[in-house]
C-alpha cells in the first residue's frame, strides 16, 4: 500500500482493543445529513468510510467531534457527541494537521541523519510548520536537501501514526533514556496525569495531535529555510536551529505557494529599502531602530498628514503626551504587573519613571484636566504616538518588528449609549483606508484572556457591544476566545496583501476598567457623576510595520499620491539643462515632488535608473522638447506616453494621486 491508499484495511490493521460499552453496544452517529450505526470496536476512520465516497474519503485527514479534532484512528469510546464532521485536507484545520504530521517527519529525518540533535517543538504555523534543533552547528542548505529526501523515504514507507496515552511518569522514563532534555522541561510544565504521545517510524514525540493516518498522506512538501532561535524566546537560553517547511494536499498547490514565495522574496522590505534608499539599520544604533532617509522620511510624513488631516475630518482631536510617565501611573493602569517585561524603566531625581509603550495613560490624563459633561461627549483623542517596547531580539524583523514605533493612536470616552456608534464608525474609517490602499482584511472578535483585570460584567458589556456593532455592518467575523487585551475585549483586522499574506494592523479595544481605575467621570444629564466608556484603537498600528507592508504590497512601486519622488526630469545633453531646470521648478511650485537629473550620461542608462527607483513618472527633455517647452512623458512600466505641455503633466500627476482616493470615498488634499 502506497500513500494511504487502502484506508479501511489500514484502519482495521491498527484498531485499538478498545471495549465501548452502550445499553445495545451500537449508536447512532450523525454525519451531515446522514445517520450510520456504530458498533463496539469501530474507530472514527471506519465510521466515516461508510458515508463518503472512496475518492472524497482519501482527502479525510481528521474529524471533527463538536470542538474536538480527532484522529481518525481514534477509537468510538473517545466520541463524545452524536456527530461527526469529516476534515479534509484542503481545509485550514485539515492542513493544520498535515503540517503538523510533517513536521514530526521532518524531525524524524533530522535525528536519523545527525543522531545527536535533540527535538523541542514543531507546531504547524500560517502556511507550514517548523521544528526547533538544538544541535551543535547551524544546517545548511545541503543538510535541508538530504532530510527532505530523508522525509520522502519515510512517507514513501507509509508509516503509520500511532498514538498512545502513559503516565508522566512512563513518558519521563522514556525521554530520559532517550537524552531528551527539553522534552523532560515541558513535562515538567504539563498538569497531573495522563499524557499523549505520537509515533511513527523510529520517532517519537510528546504531541496532543491530531495527526494524518500515515505518512504516506504527505504528497507535496518543501523545506524552506533555516534560522536561529532561543529556546522559549528567551535570550539568556539555548540557540536552537529551526528548520521551516511547508506542506500541502497537492503538488499544484504546493508549487503555487513556492513561487509567492520566490515573489516574497524580490518584494522583501529589507531588500527593497536600501534599494530605494528609504530607511536602513546600523550595528552601532543597535537592533530594531531604523534609520529613515530622506525618501523614506518623506514616504512617513505622507502618511502622518494624511492620517491627521482625515482624523480631523471625522470629528478627533490632536493630543501629545510625553514620553516618560510615574511609574506609579503604570501600577495603577495595570501595565506594571500586566506589561512590564515589554517595558523600559529609568530612574530620575530618585523618582522611578516607565518609558511609555503605548499612549492611553496621557489621554486618560488630558481627558481627566477638566471637569466634562454629557454634551462634551464623544471626545476622541488622537495622537501619532511614539511608543518604546522592549522585543527581544529573536523576534525583531526589519520595520515588521522594532523596538521604537509611532502609533496611530487614538482613544475615544463616550457614553454608554454612544458605545456603538464609535465602533461602527472606526470600522468605517478602517474600510475606507482598506479601499484606499486596495486591502482586503479579515475581521476576529477577541474574548477576555486568562491574565486580566476588570469584572466579569463589564467584559460581557465590552463584548456585546463589539459584537452587536459588527452585525450591524453586516461585517463576518471570528471569535479569537482569550486573545483579547488585559483590560478588555478587541476586535482585530488583518489586512491581505497582493501576496494574500495577513497582517494584523487596525485594532478596536473596549474598556470599561480603565476609566474606573482613574476615576474618569462625566456629569450627566441628571446632574450626577457617571463613568464614561474608553475605546482604544489604531487604523494603520506601528506606522513603521505598516510602511514596510506598503514595501511589500507594491513592491516599492508606491501609487503616485505617497510616491517619496513623483516624477523625476531626465536631460538628452547638457544643451537642455536650462528648460530642464525650469520645468522641475514649475512641478515644485505646483506641489510635486521632483527629481532633477542633469548628469551627463546616457539616456537609456538615466531611464532604466529612475524605474529601478520606481518612480512614477520620466520626464525626458531633448532638442524638440527644449524648443517646444514640452517633455516626453515615460512610466516606470516603460510606457512612452508621448509628448505633453506642463499643464497636460500638471493634470495627468493629479489625475493619477486622487483615483485612489475616489475609490476610498475620501477627498484627496496631498499634492
Amino acid at each position: 500500500m502506497q500513500g494511504g491508499r487502502d484506508l479501511p484495511a489500514l484502519f482495521e490493521r491498527h484498531r485499538p482493543g478498545v471495549v465501548f460499552r452502550l445499553r445495545s453496544n451500537v449508536v447512532r452517529i450523525e454525519i451531515g445529513d446522514q445517520e450510520v450505526e456504530a458498533v463496539d470496536g469501530e474507530n472514527c476512520g471506519q465510521i466515516l468510510s461508510r458515508t463518503l465516497s472512496k475518492k472524497h474519503f482519501k482527502t479525510i485527514v481528521g474529524c471533527r467531534c463538536g470542538k474536538t479534532l480527532l484522529d481518525l484512528h481514534a477509537p468510538l469510546s473517545s466520541v463524545g457527541c452524536a456527530k461527526l464532521e469529516p476534515v479534509d485536507m484542503i481545509s485550514p484545520e485539515g492542513l493544520a494537521v498535515l503540517r503538523h504530521s510533517a513536521a514530526h517527519i521532518m524531525a524524524e529525518a533530522v535525528q536519523c541523519l545527525f543522531p545527536t540533535a535533540k527535538v523541542t517543538i514543531g507546531p504547524d504555523i500560517e502556511n507550514g510548520f517548523y521544528y526547533d534543533f538544538d544541535y551543535e552547528r547551524p544546517f545548511t542548505p545541503e543538510d535541508l536537501e538530504a532530510i527532505e529526501k530523508e522525509m520522502a523515504a519515510s512517507i514513501a514507507q507509509d508509516q503509520p501514526f500511532q498514538r498512545r496515552e502513559v503516565s508522566r511518569q512512563e513518558a519521563r522514563e522514556l525521554f530520559q533514556g532517550l537524552g531528551e532534555d527539553y522534552k523532560l522541561e515541558i513535562l515538567d510544565e504539563l498538569v497531573d496525569g495522563p499524557v499523549s504521545l505520537y509515533s511513527h517510524g523510529r520517532f517519537t514525540d510528546l504531541c496532543r495531535g491530531p495527526h494524518v493516518p500515515s505518512t504516506g498522506f504527505i504528497k507535496a512538501f518543501k523545506l524552506t529555510s533555516v534560522a536561529g532561535a532561543y529556546w522559549r524566546g528567551d535570550e539568556s537560553r539555548p540557540m536552537l536551529q529551526r528548520i521551516y517547511g511547508t506542506a500541502f494536499a497537492s503538488e499544484k498547490d504546493l508549487q503555487k505557494y513556492l513561487r509567492q514565495l520566490e515573489e516574497a522574496k524580490k518584494r522583501d522590505h529589507r531588500k527593497l529599502g536600501p534599494q530605494l534608499d528609504l530607511f536602513s539599520f546600523s550595528e552601532e544604533v543597535g537592533p530594531g531602530m531604523p534609520l529613515f532617509h530622506p525618501k523614506g522620511a518623506m514616504l512617513r510624513f505622507l502618511l502622518e498628514h494624511f492620517e491627521r488631516r482625515e482624523h480631523l475630518r471625522r470629528g478627533y482631536q490632536l493630543v501629545l503626551g510625553p514620553q516618560m510617565l510615574r511609574r506609579e501611573l503604570w501600577e495603577r493602569s495595570g501595565h506594571y504587573d500586566n506589561y512590564r517585561e515589554h517595558m523600559y524603566f529609568t530612574e530620575i531625581d530618585g523618582q522611578a519613571y516607565g518609558v511609555k509603550p503605548m499612549n492611553c495613560l496621557s489621554h486618560m490624563l488630558v481627558y481627566k484636566s477638566q471637569l466634562r459633561s454629557y454634551r462634551d461627549l464623544p471626545l476622541r483623542f488622537f495622537e501619532l504616538g511614539t511608543v518604546q517596547r522592549h522585543e527581544k531580539s529573536g523576534v525583531l524583523h526589519g520595520l515588521l518588528r522594532v523596538r521604537q514605533f509611532t502609533q496611530d493612536d487614538a482613544h475615544i470616552l463616550c457614553r454608554p449609549d454612544q458605545l456603538q456608534d464609535e465602533i461602527i464608525a472606526i470600522l468605517e474609517f478602517v474600510r475606507d483606508i482598506m479601499r484606499l490602499f486596495d486591502f482586503a482584511y479579515e475581521v476576529a472578535l477577541s474574548t477576555r484572556p486568562a491574565k486580566s483585570i476588570g469584572s466579569d460584567e463589564d467584559w460581557d458589556r465590552a463584548t456585546e457591544a463589539l459584537t452587536k456593532a459588527l452585525e450591524a455592518l453586516g461585517l463576518t467575523f471570528i471569535v479569537n476566545p482569550g486573545d483579547g487585551a488585559f483590560y478588555g475585549p478587541k476586535i482585530d483586522i488583518k489586512l491581505k496583501d497582493a501576496l494574500d499574506r495577513r497582517w494584523q494592523c487596525a485594532t478596536i479595544q473596549c474598556d470599561f476598567t480603565l476609566p474606573e481605575r482613574f476615576d474618569l467621570v462625566y456629569m450627566g444629564q441628571d446632574g450626577a457623576r457617571h463613568r464614561p466608556v474608553m475605546l482604544h484603537r489604531v487604523i494603520l498600528g506601528a506606522l513603521e510595520r505598516f510602511l514596510g507592508i506598503l514595501v511589500e504590497h507594491y513592491a516599492g512601486a508606491f501609487p503616485v499620491w505617497l510616491a517619496p519622488v513623483q516624477a523625476k526630469v531626465l536631460t538628452v545633453t547638457d544643451a537642455h539643462n536650462e528648460w530642464a531646470k525650469q520645468a522641475d521648478q514649475q512641478l515644485r511650485n505646483d506641489g510635486f515632488r521632483m527629481e532633477l537629473d542633469l548628469r551627463n550620461e546616457k539616456l537609456g542608462f538615466k531611464v532604466r535608473e529612475a524605474q529601478l527607483q520606481k518612480i512614477p513618472f520620466m520626464l525626458v527633455i531633448g532638442d524638440r522638447e527644449a524648443q517646444a517647452k514640452t517633455v516626453n512623458v515615460r512610466t516606470r512600466a516603460g510606457e512612452n506616453l508621448g509628448e505633453k505641455s506642463m499643464d497636460e503633466v500638471t493634470r495627468m500627476i493629479r489625475h493619477q494621486c486622487a483615483e485612489p482616493f475616489k475609490r476610498g470615498g475620501m477627498p484627496y488634499y496631498l499634492g
